[in-house]
Formats: C-alpha cells, sequence, structure tokens
C-alpha cells in the first residue's frame, strides 16, 4: 500500500474517531478486521491493497496522535485560518489539516513537504477548489509560524 493510501485511511479514520468519540485504536483494529476489510475492498478502491504491518503502524499512530494533540491541532488551525473558526470549516478540511499538522510536528520520519503535497491533493478528492486553497494557505501558514519560525533560531526580526 502506498503511503498516500494509508494517509488517506488514516484521515478517514480520524474523521469517524473525531464524530464517535470511539478509542483510537480500538476503531483501527475494527476497521481492518479481515471481514471488515475484506467488505472495503468492493466499495472503494482504496482498499483494493491491503495494508502492510507498517502501513497498519503509520494509520494507528496517525489516528491515536490526531486524536491526543486535537487541540492542539484545532489551536493551530484556529490560528491560521484568520477569523474562522474550526467549527466554521469543512470538517473534511479540518480532518485533513490535523493530520498533515500532527505528520509535520510529531512524525519526523514523514518528509513536511510531503505531508503538506498530499494534504492539499487528497483534499481535491472531497472539496471544490476554494476549500483546497483555504486549506493549502492554512498549512503554508502554519508551517512559516511555527516550523520555519523554530528551525531559523526563534524570534523574527518584527518580534
Amino acid at each position: 500500500m502506498k503511503r498516500t493510501a494509508a494517509r488517506e485511511i488514516a484521515i478517514q479514520l480520524g474523521f469517524a474517531v473525531a464524530a464517535s468519540g470511539q478509542d483510537p485504536a480500538e476503531a483501527v483494529e475494527a476497521f481492518f478486521e479481515p471481514t471488515h476489510y475484506e467488505e472495503m475492498k468492493s466499495e472503494d478502491e482504496l482498499y483494493a491493497e491491503a495494508p502492510s504491518a507498517k502501513d497498519i503502524a503509520f494509520i494507528t499512530e496517525s489516528v491515536s496522535g490526531v486524536t491526543e494533540h486535537r487541540a492542539e491541532l484545532d489551536g493551530y488551525i484556529g490560528q491560521y485560518a484568520h477569523g474562522w473558526r474550526t467549527e466554521r470549516i469543512s470538517r473534511s478540511a479540518v480532518a485533513v489539516m490535523r493530520q498533515a499538522m500532527y505528520e509535520i510536528l510529531y512524525m519526523p520520519d514523514v518528509p513536511d513537504a510531503a505531508s503538506m503535497d498530499e494534504a492539499v491533493e487528497l483534499l481535491k478528492g472531497y472539496e471544490d477548489g476554494d476549500v483546497v486553497a483555504f486549506a493549502n494557505g492554512v498549512l503554508g501558514g502554519f508551517y512559516r509560524g511555527e516550523i520555519l519560525h523554530e528551525t531559523s533560531g526563534g524570534e523574527s526580526a518584527d518580534a
């Protein structure tokens, strides 16, 4: 399974966990139960390839981590969405941005550019161009404000 497919499954499961309040580990385990996953194969091409142990580990870490850090990630979304509360942004866009931000902050083995680029590409399958552009802007602002600022040594010239 390609990382893109694993990422999309993680986003879908994260979305479901956020909506239901289900325990992330239990949600992942139930989702990958062989008969359930087999049923999913017939419904969506995304599930055509069975995930490896590495894929399941990535998905589990993602869903659990996004759930655990949800308040922090939503804070970043609110901060960089300039004038938009998280509740007013489409749920799919929020789920995708949470995933990308989590990967950037907590998964050092995943390249930051890959997290952001794939988030935008995945969102194109769920939302129209305006929402995709909005999410891209939020992610870009987050990256410039939090990650590049941190790696450049802290204080900016206008601070």
